[in-house]
């Protein structure tokens, strides 16, 4: 997927689901189930032993299947492994938190990066790198009204939320009514007791309550 259309996804839905998943099946289940629910858009997180295999063939299952969803890698911290995801089909690169080398990678192959940032030096330095929408990292370390406070000087700046992030109106309506374009939802999302269970269905149902809730705090 181009790069603008990725951005395109992440705004248009505002929410973009993150795991980390260790096995094969299990992933491409989690992929059928989220975008069943209605969701076009997933972050596998890199944390651990051997994660780009299973994402490889995630990455198969969703050129194969789902050319609409947007599939990307998080947890990414250098620019040898940004690169590695990107050869093996990663849409989008998210970082927990600023590493320039990454920028002229992403760049040059028009991948869309997404860096964590938690200052507005930062988040300055992330733009002028060529970052279109920053993760704000981690979320439930942010003060009330810090995205507001960031924005009111700087109201072109796109703000993704990621940490902290949970399915209820009152957390998503802080979020979004401070000025965030999106947020990006883990274990709120896809819930361990979920994946343990390898209950789909109810992954599904969850992934389409939260993409109404999103939408809800969007006004």
């Amino acid at each position: 997927m181009k790069r603008l259309e990725v951005y395109k996804t992440v705004l248009d839905q505002a929410i973009v689901p993150l795991a980390y998943i260790d096995e094969v099946d299990k992933a491409k289940k989690v992929i059928d189930a989220i975008y069943a629910g209605g969701l076009r858009s997933f972050e596998y997180t890199n944390r651990g032993v051997g994660a780009h295999k299973v994402f490889d063939l995630m990455a198969e299952h969703c050129r194969a299947n789902y050319p609409d969803l947007a599939l990307g890698v998080g947890s990414v911290v250098d620019a040898p492994t940004a690169a590695l995801y990107i050869q093996l089909g990663a849409d989008f690169i998210v970082s927990p938190m600023l590493v320039e080398e990454i920028a002229p990678i992403c760049n040059r192959r028009k991948i869309g990066w997404m860096p964590g940032c938690f200052t507005p030096s930062e988040i300055g330095r992330a733009e002028s790198l060529g970052a279109e929408i920053v993760k704000c990292f981690p979320g439930n370390a942010v003060a009330k009204g810090f995205i507001k406070s960031l924005l009111a000087p700087s109201p072109w700046t796109s703000v993704m939320v990621t940490g902290g992030v949970a399915p209820n109106a009152e957390n998503l309506g802080r979020w979004f009514g401070e000025g965030a374009v999106a947020v990006g939802m883990g274990s709120g999302l896809l819930r361990k007791d979920l994946l343990a269970n390898g209950d789909y269905k109810g992954m599904q149902a969850l992934a389409a309550e939260c993409l109404a809730l999103v939408a809800e705090a969007k006004g």
